[in-house]
């Protein structure tokens, strides 16, 4: 991997972690374009760059994640990734099988996408309108949501979050901020786990150029993910999902079409 193929993920990274459109789909059909082929470094590189975006929830989120007086703002956290992890480390080989198929994410991708055409429709009239009204049950079943982005690549964590979040009754605005904050438990675990199987099973991928590609890649993901997650959840208010659905369906038409002509 060049610094100009990690920039470049970087960037579809940053633009889409907390986009309902899947960064792993995203990243993963750009690997083929770009010329970016499955190693152990590259599969770490795509989790570990996440956790970058995710540091932004932090930066913007400042205030609320460092008010060390709302104990409960951190159980709701922790309660929340239990089925994520639990899930994770039992179906680690059913994950790995399924991020190396393009076709499934792709199709995934697409009935994602019909879905959405619907979901406002559905959740109309929101009961909880912020985080703090969240209750320990509530927050844990949203998490158990989180669950069926692990068991379906190309769903989107963020997408599965904030639906699991408008089913318990919260508005938009209030499932997409707490997908934001349990994002972060999330891909901390992620990473750490992904970072120290490299570590441990091919030292070798941890080169010094190879940490200075993730350093700047990481950087670069941090600073676009900042800008979408300020714009993010006014353009969700105003537009709701219709428009992610089209984009998630003619994203995945695309893919279907390259990998059937060959060109991915």
């Amino acid at each position: 991997m060049t610094i100009i193929q990690a920039i470049i993920l970087a960037i579809v990274e940053g633009l889409t972690e907390f986009l309902p459109v899947s960064s792993t789909a995203h990243m993963k059909f750009t690997n083929p374009i770009i010329g970016v082929s499955s190693t152990p470094f590259t599969d770490m590189f795509e989790i570990v760059i996440q956790l970058a975006a995710i540091l932004a929830v932090v930066v913007v989120y400042f205030r609320k994640f460092f008010d060390l007086s709302r104990l409960n703002f951190y159980v709701k956290l922790v309660v929340a990734v239990i089925p994520a992890i639990v899930f994770g480390i039992l179906l680690k080989k059913h994950i790995d099988s399924l991020l190396g198929n393009l076709y499934i994410i792709s199709g995934i991708m697409i009935a994602g996408g019909i879905l959405f055409l619907f979901v406002d429709k559905w959740f109309q009239n929101p009961t909880v309108h912020e985080e703090s009204k969240v209750s320990i049950g509530t927050a844990f079943r949203i998490g158990c949501f989180q669950v069926l982005s692990i068991l379906f690549p190309g769903l989107s964590r963020s997408a599965a979050t904030i639906l699991g979040g408008m089913s318990q009754g919260l508005s938009r605005t209030a499932a997409a901020e707490f997908s934001f904050f349990l994002a972060v438990p999330t891909m901390l675990a992620a990473s750490v786990k992904s970072f120290w199987d490299v570590h441990k099973e091919h030292p070798d991928a941890l080169s010094k150029d190879n940490y200075m590609i993730l350093a700047v890649s990481s950087l670069v993901t941090f600073i676009v993910s900042i800008i979408v997650i300020r714009y993010f959840i006014g353009f969700l208010k105003k537009h709701g999902f219709k428009v992610w659905g089209y984009y998630r369906i003619f994203i995945g038409v695309v893919m279907l079409i390259l990998l059937w002509r060959g060109i991915v």
